[in-house]
């Protein structure tokens, strides 16, 4: 019996850039705008984050932009986000505190994933062994270190696991050596299948393309993901969630309302 109550997307900004990084081998010249989701789950032991977000600090201040974004790593420059736009504003819309999150939940920790970690020290952090240890390499870019300077309460994982009934962490490498989806059990209609960034358009999962970035250019392993949540979701009836697609983000966006 899950104990999932309540599911909301939360936008928390958006990232302008070439299609390519998120379609490895096609989407050259095309530019996007795609969503910076972070996920909150309301169960009956507690509230989940899944991803959250960009350190809005980086981009905000002037010198810490140009140090972090304005370099040749990021030739599209730094993401979009507004003071509003800050995870502990957006929960205050609902009626929250920062400290009411009891688990973040990194699928990975890239900037646009993980930045905003420095948010919530009062929560346990779950992120998997070989995500942190690529991290700490760092294994490319995206990684900044500076992400996680203040006190982090790391519980680091090895595989598949069940948060609590009805959410479960479902081990998706590729993109990142230790990326992970969510499987979401709903009190109400079908489960939700968080790709994170397994996935992050629609066409990823249609044309079963890999993610612009792949883990040590393994793109098979990252097809093979692609492949486990399309198999996942055939088995659960889940319905599948592309994290970046901002014509799919449109679509499901009811906040301040939420899903059951």
């Amino acid at each position: 019996m899950t104990q999932v109550k309540k599911f909301w997307p939360i936008l928390t900004g958006t990232h302008r850039y070439e299609k390519r990084l998120s379609t490895r081998g096609c989407g050259e010249g095309i530019i996007i705008n795609a969503p910076i989701l972070a996920y909150l789950i309301e169960t009956d032991n507690g509230r989940i984050l899944y991803d959250v977000g960009c350190d809005y600090a980086k981009i905000a201040d002037e010198v810490k932009r140009k140090k972090f974004y304005e370099n040749e790593e990021f030739p599209f420059g730094p993401p979009q986000m507004s003071e509003e736009q800050r995870l502990p504003n957006r929960l205050a819309e609902l009626g929250l505190q920062k400290e009411d999150i009891d688990v973040v939940f990194c699928s990975h920790l890239h900037f646009d994933h993980a930045g905003g970690v420095c948010e919530f020290c009062g929560a346990e952090v779950h992120v998997h062994q070989k995500e942190l240890e690529a991290f700490y390499e760092p294994a490319d870019a995206a990684y900044f270190k500076e992400d996680v300077a203040c006190p982090v309460n790391w519980h680091v994982y090895k595989g598949e696991y069940d948060l609590v009934p009805g959410v479960r962490a479902v081990e998706t490498p590729g993109h990142t050596a230790g990326h992970m989806s969510m499987l979401i059990e709903m009190p109400k209609g079908s489960p939700i299948l968080l790709c994170g960034d397994a996935a992050d358009l629609c066409e990823n999962l249609e044309k079963e393309i890999a993610p612009g970035l792949c883990w040590h250019d393994d793109e098979a392993m990252a097809i093979a993901s692609i492949r486990k949540l399309k198999k996942l979701a055939d088995e659960t009836g889940a319905e599948l969630w592309p994290n970046h697609d901002m014509h799919f983000f449109e679509s499901k966006n009811r906040f301040p309302k939420w899903f059951e």
